[in-house]
């Protein structure tokens, strides 16, 4: 793609970026093939090539971002299924990213909006406070049926439709807070490595079951597992919102953080059980490159991130309880195959531990999740989520299981079969409990 920056613009180490990104995408149109927004609206701005266009646009003009841009902009979930299928490396989730922040810095949204978003950008990042709003929501859940009815689909949604959807993401119940920050779970028996264990923000409050099981199969194959007490939100959430102030401060924090406990300790990897925060740790090396005081550590610390089936794949898991006959339909999170490029390792594991695992049709689209979403497009997250449930429903799983709590969520919210985490279902296959059971 032809640019025409000006040479005070490519001064800017973010737009030099952004016109390197541009200069790859040669209009081939086969991103459009596997985008889930084009795919379910058919509108060519809602594709990647569309929004490409659109932020070249304002980007080179250095226009304020139009209503028209946003819309777009904001219908994009982040699912980066573009960037597995563009022959010419485009990375869009860079150019995205950057899209977001100028909107978030010139573009001034309507005040329910702005309010709405606000409240997402506090709450989540904070367990505490998530933990306070799930439970608000609960109590409110029996206004869902005195709240006026939806009238058809809509993908500008309104701020009661997101209401609706926010409250309807809200659980019926809270399980018990997980183990603390801080904590040390020391090897069984040989000790073979040592490592920390990503908390989450949303998931220590909705399923701190996930990374219990993570810590089962981790002590009892040989490795120490610490949660590290000064972490915070990794930042993901904040990032796709384009409030890269708050996001780099979390990723900056995140980076002191696990430098000091790497060199006090040591740490042979920092393993992640929700894929959405492990995209976005890997990129601290990307979004931190231009600060002296923190590049070199970010870079050190993207490097020791790993999936927990990235970091599992390197130890012989002892198959305690091998199953057998057990159907597991595996949801492969955008974050993991298109962010992370992990499409096999957890298949073959849950494969290798007696587990019968098919893959789901359309396995390549989103199932709408993408962080915030399914709460500010609620309409196109429940065609996707509908759409991703009718395939899973075609293998006739008994389980489904996924790797990021986003996608359990939003899955789950349409199907009565079970959904589970990867790293459960390993726990159960070496002695753990069977998901469910407790």
């Amino acid at each position: 793609m032809k640019t025409e920056f000006s040479l005070a613009q490519l001064a800017d180490p973010d737009i030099a970026e952004a016109d390197k990104i541009l200069r790859a995408c040669v209009h081939c149109g086969f991103c459009t093939a596997t985008c889930p927004t084009y795919v379910l609206l058919g509108d060519e701005l809602d594709s990647p090539r569309g929004r490409i266009y659109l932020i070249r646009e304002m980007l080179e003009k250095d226009k304020r971002p139009t209503q028209e841009v946003v819309k777009h902009i904001d219908r994009c979930l982040s699912c980066l299924a573009c960037m597995t299928t563009c022959p010419s490396g485009v990375h869009y989730m860079h150019l995205v990213d950057q899209a977001r922040v100028r909107i978030e810095k010139q573009y001034r949204r309507p005040l329910t909006e702005r309010l709405l978003r606000s409240l997402l950008a506090y709450v989540l990042p904070r367990p505490g406070a998530f933990r306070m709003s799930v439970r608000l929501g609960r109590l409110a859940r029996p206004l869902l049926a005195l709240l006026p009815a939806d009238q058809g689909r809509r993908e500008n949604p309104t701020l009661l439709r997101r209401v609706r959807a926010m409250l309807a993401l809200s659980p019926g119940r809270l399980p018990s807070p997980g183990a603390a920050a801080g904590s040390v779970f020391p090897a069984e028996g040989e000790k073979r490595g040592r490592v920390a264990l990503l908390q989450g923000c949303a998931q220590q409050v909705l399923a701190p079951r996930l990374n219990q099981s993570a810590i089962n199969v981790l002590t009892r194959h040989g490795i120490e597992v610490v949660l590290v007490k000064d972490e915070q939100c990794c930042g993901a959430l904040t990032h796709h919102m384009g409030r890269d102030d708050d996001a780099l401060a979390r990723a900056r924090a995140n980076v002191a953080a696990w430098t000091a406990e790497a060199e006090s300790a040591g740490l042979d990897a920092i393993v992640i059980t929700t894929s959405g925060c492990g995209t976005v740790i890997k990129d601290y090396g990307y979004m931190l490159r231009n600060d002296r005081d923190y590049a070199k550590a970010a870079a050190r610390v993207s490097a020791l991130a790993k999936d927990i089936t990235e970091y599992l794949a390197g130890i012989e898991l002892k198959g305690a309880q091998q199953q057998s006959g057990i159907v597991v339909a595996y949801h492969s999170a955008c974050s993991l195959q298109h962010g992370q490029k992990i499409t096999g390792l957890p298949k073959d594991l849950l494969s290798k531990n007696g587990f019968v695992v098919k893959d789901i049709p359309e396995s390549h689209l989103c199932c709408g999740s993408a962080g915030t979403y399914n709460i500010l497009q609620p309409d196109i997250a429940s065609q996707l989520r509908d759409r991703k449930v009718a395939n899973i429903a075609s293998v006739k799983p008994d389980m489904i299981a996924a790797g990021n709590i986003g996608c359990m969520v939003q899955i789950a919210g349409g199907t009565s079969v079970p959904v589970v985490h990867t790293i459960e279902l390993l726990d159960w296959a070496t002695g753990g409990p069977r998901p469910g059971s407790k």
